[in-house]
């Protein structure tokens, strides 16, 4: 990927306008914040630059003209961190099916979530905003805090590419307490299962094994769960303990089908 990277970031309509940067001159803390966060200098400031400039700087009378926010590279990096960010759930969580997937990694990447990344690395002290924009609120915006951090991993991904990109999500993301936190918290389907069947004050759901398959070191569990002699969903999994929560999670994909 590195090698694709290379070549896509040589075509002249790819880096001729990023690599324009940003109009603003990079202050001695921004640069500081920067290379502690990279654990080197940058290759280019102006990349970073760009991502810590809010929109509002764009349109500050004050501003240099050709000053870019960073709302193109937020789109950048929003699409890197999605891939980083399944493919790790694809690889440490084999049993998991898609539509569970996309649930986990929804509570990932969604506003609230990332400014929490965002907030512990600071990024709102650095940002760049208009002269006449509400400062104390604008730096504590979830929305503004996201948009910072996707735009931030997008200037890495330009300036050191894909490997610096990925290891900087690992770090600030993926080790993050929060994000065992989020993935926890997710995944435990049979706790959502009854705190929603309790809500709607019917028994608790069952579980029932269908169906046992495989030699004693490659089970395969298929599990039932069913409340009120209504099947809810289904789950497949080498242990009957994950098979039982992929049913519960089947079953929460349509909780309104639940009475």
């Amino acid at each position: 990927m590195e090698q694709l990277w290379q070549k896509i970031s040589a075509l002249p309509i790819f880096s001729a306008e990023l690599k324009t940067g940003s109009a603003l001159t990079a202050t001695p803390e921004s640069i500081e914040f920067v290379s502690r966060l990279l654990g080197r200098k940058p290759g280019d400031m102006r990349f970073y630059t760009t991502a810590l400039t809010h929109r509002s700087a764009v349109h500050d009378p004050s501003t240099p003209l050709n000053t870019h926010s960073n709302q193109r590279l937020e789109f950048l990096g929003d699409a890197i961190l999605g891939l980083v960010i399944t493919d790790y759930l694809f690889r440490e969580l084999p049993d998991s099916p898609e539509g569970e997937l996309s649930n986990t990694r929804a509570k990932i990447v969604n506003r609230k979530s990332l400014a929490g990344f965002a907030r512990s690395i600071k990024i709102g002290d650095h940002l760049i905003l208009g002269e006449s924009a509400d400062h104390a609120k604008i730096r504590v915006s979830e929305s503004t805090l996201a948009d910072a951090l996707e735009a931030f991993i997008g200037a890495i991904w330009l300036d050191r590419g894909i490997s610096a990109a990925t290891s900087f999500i690992n770090e600030h993301v993926i080790e993050h307490r929060r994000f065992n936190t989020l993935i926890t918290a997710e995944n435990n389907h049979k706790s959502r299962l009854i705190e929603h069947t309790q809500a709607l004050h019917l028994p608790p759901p069952r579980y029932s094994v269908i169906s046992e398959e495989g030699a004693e070191h490659e089970k395969r569990f298929t599990v039932e769960v069913s409340c009120n002699g209504k099947v809810l969903g289904r789950g497949i999994a080498a242990r009957k303990k994950d098979a039982e929560q992929h049913a519960a999670a089947e079953a929460m994909l349509n909780p309104e089908s639940i009475s």
